[in-house]
């Protein structure tokens, strides 16, 4: 695909994009540029154009307001020590985005084109990265159905469109969250959406969060579509748990059954705790052995990952079950140590033995 780029008449003057940068939130500003592309069923993908960030024009019958066709990634362009700028595993987000839709019927980008396109985003808009250690420039790939039509089938028309928005965490590290496990509302089902990123399953998601804003927790905990017992997610984020103290301590995480997201941040963990001398492992924990474990001190630590917050920690978790807190209800010293590792590969202090950050300029 080639890329036409179309500078921004409008551009904010460097001192109002460096407020907005020094103060970025989590989209609350976006940069000057944004990508877009269309695919059609006849003609395959047009070019890549990188041009000033502004509103889609939509047909009201567009397919994706009525059938929901729709996907999107979460990614981060870091500054590095000497000034540079890389991109965390954008492959990894770009099999991703083939693979979600593939499942939502929509046409998969080849990997290439994906990266290609993130990257010319962040050189035209290199100068809101921001610069301190935890903060980034999260970049926010979609694409959705165009076509217009009220047929309940695949479109045969869709638009691939790159955004991106200067964001600090998610989360305050350095105060654990507390989380509500629903027993009433269930995420996704085998043969369902669960590991794709489309907007239906974040949709689906928000009532749970609703009543687990209600009962005073940051966010929802998901159980298992059949039994109701399995833990699986909190909220869009993958879940870890630690089992014993020290360095003699075991780093699990529920395994990918199909209902899981295969989040990128939860596979760097996996290889971020082995770096650090840990034991890793993959399986499945109920909810029994969650309050269990966190009573008996088996389970010293907890702790959710995704691109958005990196690592945030868990204290309290309360349900229908009772309430338990892990530890003393702060962050752990594991938690702090991966989150602190991971976030130095990606800021580029700690070397990346991986071959995980691709310089963008």
């Amino acid at each position: 695909m080639k890329i036409n780029v179309i500078p921004s008449t409008k551009k904010l003057a460097d001192a109002e994009r460096e407020k907005c940068v020094a103060e970025p939130g989590f989209g609350k500003y976006f940069t000057d540029h944004m990508v877009v592309a269309e695919w059609n069923q006849n003609s395959g993908w047009s070019d890549v154009t990188v041009k000033e960030y502004g509103p889609l024009s939509l047909d009201p019958a567009a397919m994706v307001f009525h059938y929901g066709q729709e996907i999107f990634e979460g990614m981060k362009a870091y500054s590095q020590p000497d000034g540079s700028i890389a991109l965390f595993r954008p492959e990894a987000n770009g099999l991703r985005f083939a693979k979600s839709a593939a499942r939502i019927t929509l046409p998969e980008l080849p990997v290439d084109d994906f990266v290609a396109a993130v990257k010319a985003l962040v050189v035209q808009d290199a100068g809101w990265v921001p610069k301190k250690i935890g903060e980034s420039l999260y970049i926010r790939p979609f694409m959705i159905a165009t076509e217009v039509g009220l047929g309940v089938r695949p479109s045969n028309k869709a638009l691939f469109a790159v955004i991106a928005t200067p964001a600090a965490a998610y989360f305050n590290a350095a105060k654990a969250v507390t989380v509500w496990i629903s027993t009433e509302y269930v995420r996704a089902a085998l043969g369902g959406t669960g590991e794709a990123k489309c907007g239906g399953n974040y949709a689906a998601s928000l009532l749970a969060q609703q009543q687990a804003a209600k009962e005073g927790c940051d966010q929802v905990v998901w159980l298992d579509a059949q039994e109701r017992r399995w833990v699986e997610e909190m909220g869009g984020m993958n879940l870890y748990f630690v089992r014993g103290k020290g360095k003699e301590a075991t780093i699990f995480t529920p395994k990918l059954t199909g209902t899981l997201l295969p989040g990128i941040t939860r596979d760097s963990i996996l290889s971020v705790a082995s770096d650090l001398g840990y034991k890793v492992q993959e399986g499945m924990i109920s909810i029994d052995e969650w309050r269990d474990g966190v009573a008996s001190g088996e389970i010293s630590e907890i702790f959710a990952c995704g691109t958005a917050a990196v690592i945030a920690p868990v204290g309290t978790a309360k349900s229908a079950h009772g309430t338990w807190v892990t530890g003393d209800g702060n962050p752990g010293p594991i938690t702090m140590e991966i989150r602190n590792h991971l976030l130095g590969v990606q800021h580029g202090t700690i070397a990346d033995k991986h071959g995980w950050m691709k310089k963008v300029i």
